[in-house]
């Protein structure tokens, strides 16, 4: 039985269904496949963890695989599982109605005083037309607890919020919120949970990580055509009450944000180290394609490699055959 030990990237919740749905209905074991999974005390991308040997792959954000891997650490991408929406919350009680309306409020962001939010709340404010100066937000730092800094009105608007979570839990208790889609104000969209591991991780544990996807696939493929069931599977394991509304309610929002395409492309991670060098976050944009790679999702992928006459040649103008429709 092989093994692999996964950091998760917060507590244990409804994000990590796919896991657990291949642990519960035996599919890890049939592919002879040990998963451990090491739940943080505090919310983690583990790196270092990764780096020193201490865990095999770990589940992050793509924003901090970017700053990681600019930072010349030693880190890679290989599997995209769950994207959803996400952005600034806002009461819509503190006449917030579009972006350039934070100008003045409160910000509450984990981090804070740091740049992380306000970097955010910048980028969208300009893209709607607004002037964004220093001093323009008040940074809140409520940790994580983004729902309870503005029932307690100790903010305004939060950052970075889940539509699947911050917005689901703030509208049950009653707060009049909304939120301003991160795509919708020309800030990369990084609303996602991805798989990562050392490039040599990558190499000598090919075989494990492909029957890690091959389950990982199964279990979204069953979440997505037997949810009951899949939530009755979550919360016999995780012994949550799913009689709570709040809880059943957040764990249906979740499950429809489990991709079919784990793949991603050099283009969005482009796009995404280019803001965080506009906005001071990394110093040197890299090679785009050493953040994530999709060669454990296409069996054609190794392939073209290996066979340099198929395109390689084609490439440079001397080897170029030309084709013109007519």
């Amino acid at each position: 039985m092989d093994k692999l030990t996964v950091g998760l990237e917060w507590f244990l919740n409804p994000d990590h269904m796919p896991l657990i749905i291949g642990l519960e209905k035996g599919w890890f074991k049939e592919e002879s496949l040990e998963i451990e999974m090491i739940e943080p005390k505090k919310h983690f991308d583990a790196l270092d963890e990764i780096e020193n040997g201490t865990m095999d792959i770990a589940i992050t954000e793509p924003i901090h695989l970017v700053q990681d891997r600019a930072n010349e650490q030693n880190v890679i991408g290989f599997a995209r599982y769950l994207h959803t929406n996400g952005g600034i919350m806002y009461n819509k009680d503190k006449d917030i109605t579009r972006p350039k309306d934070l100008i003045g409020k409160r910000l509450q962001y984990p981090g804070a005083p740091g740049p992380g939010g306000t970097a955010i709340a910048k980028t969208m404010i300009e893209a709607d037309g607004g002037t964004f100066k220093k001093d323009d937000l008040t940074p809140i730092n409520n940790s994580f607890y983004h729902t309870d800094a503005l029932l307690n009105d100790k903010a305004d608007a939060a950052t970075l919020i889940f539509e699947n979570f911050e917005i689901i839990k703030a509208k049950s208790q009653g707060l009049n919120v909304d939120y301003f889609s991160l795509k919708n104000y020309n800030v990369p969209d990084f609303c996602q949970l991805i798989f990562i591991t050392t490039p040599e991780k990558l190499a000598t544990y090919e075989s494990k990580l492909k029957r890690l996807i091959k389950v990982t696939q199964k279990a979204i493929h069953y979440i997505n055509h037997h949810l009951e069931d899949a939530i009755n599977i979550y919360s016999m394991f995780t012994q949550t009450d799913v009689t709570n509304q709040l809880n059943k309610d957040t764990i249906k929002a979740t499950a429809q944000c489990f991709t079919n395409d784990l793949s991603m492309s050099s283009d969005y991670y482009n796009d995404l180290q280019l803001w965080l060098k506009e906005v001071n976050e990394i110093k040197v944009p890299i090679n785009p394609s050493l953040y994530f790679t999709n060669q454990l999702l296409f069996s054609r992928y190794m392939k073209l490699s290996n066979t340099p006459s198929l395109y390689l040649n084609d490439v440079h103008p001397k080897n170029r055959t030309q084709h013109h429709l007519t």
